[in-house]
């Protein structure tokens, strides 16, 4: 006689055959090798290498153009060099009375640059004294298209320098306002009543003949 399953155990069975088939598919997955991802060629090249010390052009402090071949900074610095270089200088005013470091003379002599000196002290007020005769001799130089591209210096581009070019804007007809916002713009907080002082009562009379075509 045949004994009938019970619908109970029925159940039972057919979970215990879905439970060891799918512990039989998880092993066979864990053997398996998985894909292999090739990674897609980049469209994009990489930078080129280059040495940013070498192609950094730095100016000096306070370096501006002041007109076309003229232009105005504080003293230049080693990392200045190269920025120099690009500007194709002929000449340097230089303002200060100390000797003309080393390193710079060695620059310049390499770049056939010629140093016109006018040796003015460095003063604070109320002890401030701006000699006539360097100026004129100053802008004279600054004048003379033979020496241009030329660049204006003393220590900081502030006094002597914002002195110097005060000059010549009285030269290119800049009326005083405009003088003395330029001279601000470089003095700062460090403006000399005797600077502008010099620069108002400064005769032009006597550099007419040498004012730029522009002016």
């Amino acid at each position: 006689m045949k004994l009938e399953v019970m619908p109970k155990q029925r159940v039972l069975e057919a979970e215990q055959r879905e439970e060891a088939m799918e512990m039989s598919g998880l092993e066979l997955w864990k053997h398996e090798k998985p894909p292999r991802i090739c990674p897609m060629p980049s469209l994009i090249p990489p930078p080129a290498a280059c040495d940013c010390d070498e192609a950094a052009l730095v100016p000096p402090l306070n370096f501006a153009m002041v007109d076309d071949g003229i232009f105005r900074s504080g003293f230049p610095e080693t990392s200045n060099f190269r920025f120099l270089k690009s500007l194709n200088l002929r000449s340097i005013v230089y303002l200060c009375p100390e000797p003309y470091p080393e390193t710079n003379t060695e620059f310049l002599e390499e770049n056939g640059i010629k140093l016109h000196q006018f040796g003015i002290e460095g003063r604070k007020e109320p002890f401030v004294e701006i000699p006539d005769d360097k100026i004129r001799e100053a802008l004279k130089v600054v004048l003379d298209p033979r020496n241009q591209p030329l660049l204006i210096h003393c220590k900081r581009g502030k006094h002597r320098t914002g002195c110097v070019v005060g000059c010549l804007r009285k030269l290119q007809k800049w009326c005083l306002s405009s003088v003395f916002d330029e001279y601000h713009r470089f003095a700062a907080a460090k403006a000399r009543i005797t600077d502008q002082r010099f620069m108002e009562l400064f005769d032009v009379s006597t550099l007419k003949h040498l004012t730029p075509s522009n002016c």
